[in-house]
């Protein structure tokens, strides 16, 4: 038996304070992170929305680099058809190197086709671009002269000098809405999230174990297999739903603004606008320590994960509240009783 491992993702959306306040708060809930033993701060990359007030991966790390010590970091994702390969390359061997080695980045190529349009990106060009991004940026962080020639950029004997502490490069994420995407990444060793309710998440995790072992390459460490919700821990189980139902709509709607402004809806990640439906569905874990630690135990086994990343802030939480949250979850989840346990052999 292997003792879960436990991150933290962040959209740090629209709070009530001023930004410079939120941005403050945020800094000294990850250094509470750093502190409790929360393997990975992970962070999401969104543009012209609420959702999210970090729209800068790279100069919010550079930030929680330097406020922490422990603690892995990093973007989930960097939506790549946003960038340029090379300038990309370059923020990640910075931040690697101001983080002493703890940085992780992960790729995508965008789940909103709103933002990438808002930044004069063809959506229907995005998967192109984000593959030829990807390989442009792991060539950048192993050589010192690109040749490359594709459909969006092009480089010829370009030189590249600065590289990354972590060789050959810092560990990849992806996050895996369907079980046919899972393939790739287990080919890859990277490390993933499963996308959508529990029993989707479960067929996401047995085909990347099933893909691993197709390829030969189901010994040694298993690359972490990761299941993200929302949580919200309370001293008891209605105090938690009561702040939940409160903080709830807020963060909804930030949620779909940009969606409704068009007129559509996301393709994979549909939340209710309601928190009860919200917990009901499985998406968020919200009661007494107990209850949520029974809860976690039965979420990552039935989805076959070897890690779990809570979202504690959301919505109009306060700053004390989402601490409060979080000191219970690591005394009362990761660290009482022993923490949660269940085979595997989580990476690092």
């Amino acid at each position: 038996m292997q003792l879960m491992q436990f991150g933290v993702f962040d959209q740090n959306d629209l709070g009530t304070l001023p930004l410079a306040d939120q941005y403050e708060n945020r800094l000294r809930l990850i250094e509470f992170y750093d502190r409790s033993g929360f393997r990975t701060y992970h962070m999401s990359e969104h543009h012209s929305t609420p959702l999210s007030m970090t729209p800068s991966p790279s100069v919010f790390l550079a930030a929680v680099a330097q406020r922490t010590q422990r603690i892995r970091l990093g973007p989930l994702v960097y939506v790549l058809p946003m960038h340029h390969p090379l300038r990309l390359a370059e923020e990640i061997c910075m931040l690697d190197h101001l983080s002493r080695g703890r940085f992780e980045w992960g790729v995508g190529r965008g789940a909103s086709p709103h933002e990438l349009e808002d930044f004069g990106v063809d959506s229907e060009k995005a998967p192109a671009r984000y593959v030829e991004t990807y390989n442009v940026v792991k060539q950048a962080l192993t050589q010192t002269q690109l040749n490359f020639q594709g459909g969006f950029h092009h480089f010829k004997n370009a030189p590249f000098e600065i590289k990354p502490l972590q060789r050959p490069y810092p560990p990849i994420w992806y996050v895996v809405p369907l079980a046919d995407g899972a393939a790739w990444p287990a080919r890859e060793g990277i490390n993933i999230v499963c996308g959508g309710p529990v029993a989707n998440a479960r067929e996401i995790s047995d085909r990347f174990r099933a893909e691993r072992a197709r390829a030969g390459c189901s010994e040694g460490v298993e690359p972490l297999i990761g299941l993200n919700r929302f949580v919200l821990v309370a001293d008891t189980d209605a105090e938690a739903m009561d702040l939940g139902r409160r903080a709830w709509p807020r963060f909804q709607a930030s949620f779909m603004k940009l969606w409704k402004k068009h007129g559509t809806q996301p393709r994979f990640t549909r939340l209710p606008e309601d928190f009860d439906a919200v917990v009901d569905a499985g998406f968020a874990l919200a009661g007494a320590p107990a209850t949520v630690r029974e809860q976690v135990g039965v979420l990552i086994e039935a989805a076959g994960a070897n890690y779990f990343i809570a979202q504690f802030s959301f919505g109009d939480l306060a700053h004390e509240q989402v601490l409060h949250s979080a000191e219970l979850f690591v005394e009362h989840v990761m660290t009482g009783s022993g923490g949660t346990l269940r085979p595997g052999n989580p990476k690092r």
